[in-house]
């Protein structure tokens, strides 16, 4: 069966990334957020048109926490929105559970995940090609039909994703050592730099800021995300929590210097350091995405379809990316499509103007700007694979 009407609930990062994916494939895609500015950002970026369809689409998917997804899937279902639904959560085990107990339709659900992320969220950091060539979990419950299987497998082929399909539980036991300790770890190291030395900024590297890169994320949602996945986590934590005691222990021994036999304590901490050496052999290197700075730029981009993706590549010549903008509602002053404001230095700032003025763009400078970052929609962690 072939899909040709998806509606995408939730245009944050992995929702509007799968928008994207599905528009440049033919299919008409319907797109709603609890913030419309989210949505109205997904449809300018051309992932579709903001609103809801006339009449049920052959699928709907819920790019929402997983809390929300039992109560989102349960009203959706219950006005009959779609033929078929999935979801992007990242915790399978709690969804499944609300849809067999309280869906109205249980067999038109399959539960998924996409192996995929960035550190960046919202709307405008998702790309058409986010999951290419990535793992896309579905986790079909005892009752879902081979109707919705189909059309969530055909949805992860639309994406150029690849389809593995497991229980809910494994999925769950694997994202807790592979995604949701990792944060923690990150976060409780991250949280320990309050508590360090004047001047320690000076002495941070590369080092640093890989371990604690992913602890920015959204704590909100990131406190959902653990406790909605803590039976799994919990298990990691205490072997993780076991073997930090040996290590403390190992230390304790070296750290005094008289102490007698330092063999087995050495012994101890070489054994961890190996072990993380073959630990991170199974994994392939991560680019780091660069922080925008001050915004100075501000461009005013009408509401049609694609006019903000023309926007974006017009500044990729001045090295300023996605990642670097916010958008908002225009001024009154600036008609009623939206604003967006680019980070950049003043000097790059001023021929930016320049050239988007010729270009025909209503562009002005705002030097000194500082950054009114804002959290836009939900977003999801970056799983590595």
């Amino acid at each position: 069966m072939a899909i040709r009407t998806i509606a995408v609930i939730g245009t944050g990062l992995i929702g509007t990334s799968i928008a994207l994916a599905a528009s440049r494939r033919g299919v008409t895609v319907f797109l709603s957020d609890q913030d419309p500015m989210a949505a109205r950002t997904a449809a300018a970026l051309g992932a579709g048109r903001a609103g809801s369809p006339a009449g049920p689409v052959d699928l709907a998917v819920l790019a929402v926490p997983p809390s929300h997804v039992g109560t989102v899937l349960a009203e959706l279902q219950g006005c009959e929105f779609a033929h078929s639904y999935t979801d992007a959560a990242s915790v399978k085990s709690g969804p499944e559970t609300e849809a067999l107990r309280h869906a109205p339709h249980p067999s038109r659900y399959v539960g998924g995940h996409p192996l995929a992320g960035r550190e960046r969220r919202g709307p405008l950091a998702a790309r058409a090609d986010l999951f290419q060539g990535r793992s896309w979990v579905l986790t079909p419950s005892p009752v879902t039909s081979s109707a919705a299987l189909d059309r969530a497998r055909e949805l992860v082929a639309l994406c150029g994703a690849n389809p593995v399909v497991t229980q809910s539980r494994a999925h769950d036991e694997a994202v807790a050592l592979t995604s949701h300790v990792p944060h923690l770890v990150a976060s409780l190291m991250a949280a320990r730099l309050q508590e360090g030395p004047d001047g320690m900024s000076r002495f941070a590297g590369q080092g640093l800021r890989d371990v604690t890169r992913i602890a920015g994320g959204a704590s909100g949602l990131w406190g959902d995300i653990l406790q909605a996945n803590a039976a799994s986590v919990v298990g990691v934590m205490k072997d993780l929590h076991a073997d930090l005691s040996r290590l403390v222990s190992a230390l304790d021994v070296l750290a005094e210097p008289d102490a007698g036999e330092r063999t087995p304590a050495m012994r101890t901490l070489v054994d961890l350091l190996d072990r993380g050496i073959a630990g991170l052999a199974e994994l392939p290197a991560v680019r780091l995405d660069a922080s925008a700075e001050d915004l100075q730029v501000r461009v005013a981009v009408t509401n049609r379809p694609g006019e903000l993706s023309r926007l974006l590549d017009a500044v990729t010549g001045f090295g300023v990316t996605a990642e670097d903008a916010t958008v908002e509602d225009a001024a009154a002053s600036w008609g009623d499509g939206l604003t967006v404001r680019f980070g950049t230095s003043p000097y790059v700032a001023d021929r930016m103007v320049a050239e988007l003025v010729a270009q025909g763009w209503d562009a002005v400078g705002q030097k000194g700007a500082q950054a009114d970052w804002r959290e836009e929609g939900p977003a999801f962690p970056a799983i590595r694979t």
